[in-house]
């Protein structure tokens, strides 16, 4: 089974005192590539700086909503010239924490959405309780190449999304007994779906309330496959071919 983690945060001091055996753990455990996640112009950096150091890592950069106030475009702009870069993200918009104000936040949003569109990046969007207005101003630029990080939407968001040919990655909260995400797995286009584990957050049961590692993405493809009733392998596979095809093929080729 080869795995293709899309949403990690490997940089973060999670992983300061083991990350080279956290990596070698996942690697030995089918995880053949990675896209580290910047969420700000340092996290962007520790990303680059990790993609340089492993062939199997791939970095994105942005500025999460709740750094909007230390946006820095032109810098962000210099550091989405590498040649590890793959995404611009992931940005978004946070209504639950609302650690900045909704105003800043959408105004910081929408200047990357444009970057990313300048660029011909893929975009990561976080969306956390602002569904709609993370939808709008990406309609509103007719954005492409889109994947709505750790979904939390219902089946009907979930179907907007869809329709305009965006993409769903699916976290371990799939594992959750309370989660409201089975309904979306099962309306899913097989092309359509990334696996990742927003490590270290989002920890999938049976290790909930410890540290994540992409070596637990066995467990999200476990939950999907028992829902869709499909094999695991299965999963894992189009999922890695969905992440390669919007991620790698465009840029490596270039």
């Amino acid at each position: 089974m080869r795995i293709f983690e899309t949403h990690a945060h490997l940089d973060f001091k999670d992983y300061k005192t083991d990350r080279k055996n956290v990596l070698i753990s996942c690697f030995r455990a089918g995880v053949e590539k990675i896209i580290n996640v910047g969420i700000d112009a340092e996290t962007t950096e520790n990303s680059i700086k990790l993609s340089e150091d492993y062939l199997q890592i791939f970095a994105s950069g942005g500025y999460h909503p709740c750094n909007a106030d230390k946006y820095d475009e032109p810098r962000l702009k210099e550091l989405l010239k590498h040649k590890n870069i793959v995404a611009l993200g992931e940005i978004g918009l946070d209504y639950y924490r609302m650690y900045k104000p909704a105003e800043m936040q959408k105004s910081v949003y929408e200047s990357q959405v444009k970057l990313a569109i300048e660029l011909d990046l893929p975009i990561i969007v976080h969306d956390r309780e602002a569904h709609e207005d993370c939808f709008q101003i990406l309609k509103k630029h007719n954005a492409k190449e889109v994947v709505f990080h750790c979904f939390s939407g219902d089946v009907s968001f979930a179907e907007k999304v869809l329709n305009e040919g965006w993409y769903i990655s699916i976290t371990g909260v799939i594992t959750y007994k309370n989660t409201t995400l089975e309904d979306v797995v099962r309306i899913l286009p097989r092309d359509k779906f990334f696996i990742e584990t927003d490590c270290p957050y989002l920890t999938p049961i049976p290790h909930r309330g410890k540290r994540n590692t992409p070596e637990y993405l066995t467990y999200v493809i476990q939950k999907i496959a028992d829902l869709l009733r499909v094999s695991p392998n299965s999963v894992a596979e189009q999922a890695y071919m969905n992440a390669e095809k919007f991620f790698l093929l465009k840029r490596l080729n270039k």
